[in-house]
């Protein structure tokens, strides 16, 4: 007779399920930035080899993040009828497909590969607060803050080494983007054998039909969804133009770039970190309204020295983008009572609120254009701080929707 396995190592399989579910978590989160960050250190050789103004080269950027607000709804009824692990796999597919097409010198084919990145990075932004509910359910602070890391951290990897990137292999500003497909391949070698799960089964349909109802109507899913929302603007709005800013004010495309990247790589620490310390009390109204408030110093210090002390205005920014992005995904999760609930204002959340973000690279932009300068679209942005901050306090206050 064989040996019945041990309690030890019946444990043992479990951690390393457990790790091995983790790492998942963290590679696919690693794909959901840099296919739309990594634009903004190359946004002026996009516009001049396509021959257009730095608002249609802004969609290049905002159509992605609009494509995460109107699609987002559609990502839980996919997840009811596929199960997660089936709907993500899709996605990885989708996001190369996408990747691929922004490799052809076609404008209009471009703009199609943009949107095919923006639908894929949906789902993944819906379903990731569900699989960290549903999978990591007493590790919800700690599993937040690191896929929240990754996703920072993405970010500032893709601002900082797409110049040096362009320079080692010597691809025109298309290249240079496709490369990122290599790391969606690697993904999708990890994530296919997961798609044979199918662990999520499907409610009936006017269930979530009621449930997604109730949340339009109910007041503190709107705080959620509008913090997400407001502060999303803020990031991507940002990440599309720091370095154009930088450039403008005398520094070269490399140093732009950098800078951009510094706010994120601090961004990592903070995104790491917030959701663990927030969850330490009863409401994350405080903490919220503090961390936003970095934006009010880091938005002056750019409008009124942005050469003198760029470093310092880069990493009070980084502070606000990191620990807001976390805090806005932990939010979800916390005034959320159970799986259905994430996933619907997860969903609710990202759709409504980056369908908001994605106005911001264009009318960054625009406001350029109109303005002839960065002053007057930092002061807007300085100015939508106050909002932020009004929703940002109610979304924290520690109750759960439609209770």
């Amino acid at each position: 007779m064989s040996a019945a396995p041990t309690p030890t190592a019946g444990a043992a399989d479990v951690r390393r399920g457990g790790l091995l579910a983790a790492f998942a978590v963290l590679l696919l989160a690693a794909n959901l930035r840099p296919p739309v960050v990594g634009v903004a250190p190359l946004v002026d050789q996009a516009r001049e080899a396509l021959g257009v103004s730095s608002g249609v080269a802004g969609l290049l950027t905002s159509l992605p993040v609009l494509c995460f607000g109107l699609l987002a709804p559609v990502a839980p009824r996919l997840a009811r009828r596929w199960g997660l692990e089936r709907l993500l796999v899709a996605a990885l597919v989708v996001l190369a497909i996408g990747i691929a097409l922004r490799l052809v010198s076609a404008l209009a084919v471009i703009l199609v590969g943009s949107v095919l990145v923006g639908t894929a990075i949906a789902i993944g932004n819906v379903s990731l607060p569900t699989l960290v509910k549903r999978d990591f359910p007493h590790r919800t602070g700690a599993m937040t803050g690191a896929y929240s890391m990754v996703l920072t951290g993405g970010g500032a990897v893709a601002a900082a080494v797409t110049v040096p990137m362009q320079r080692l292999t010597g691809l025109d500003w298309s290249g240079t983007l496709g490369l990122w497909g290599l790391l969606t391949l690697a993904t999708l070698v990890v994530w296919l054998p997961r798609a044979r799960r199918r662990t999520v089964p499907p409610p009936p349909a006017r269930e979530g039909q009621s449930l997604r109802s109730a949340l339009l109507r109910d007041p503190l899913a709107w705080q959620v969804t509008l913090f997400m929302g407001l502060q999303s603007l803020q990031f991507y709005a940002l990440s599309a133009w720091i370095p154009t800013i930088f450039v403008d004010a005398g520094r070269t495309p490399a140093e732009g770039g950098l800078l951009l990247s510094l706010a994120g790589f601090v961004g990592l620490v903070f995104s790491a970190t917030a959701p663990s310390f927030a969850m330490r009390r009863p409401s994350q109204s405080v903490v919220v309204v503090t961390t936003s408030m970095f934006y009010v110093v880091g938005y002056g210090g750019l409008i009124l020295a942005p050469q003198s002390f760029s470093v310092l205005w880069m990493v009070l920014l980084g502070v606000a983008q990191g620990s807001n992005i976390a805090l806005g995904l932990l939010l979800i999760t916390l005034r959320s009572p159970d799986t259905e609930h994430t996933a619907e204002l997860s969903a609710m959340a990202q759709g409504v609120g980056y369908t908001l973000a994605a106005l911001g690279p264009f009318a960054l932009g625009a406001l350029h254009d109109a303005s002839g300068g960065w002053t007057v679209p930092l002061v807007v942005m300085l100015v939508l701080v106050v909002p932020l901050l009004v929703v940002g306090w109610g979304a924290g206050r520690a109750r759960h929707v439609l209770s």
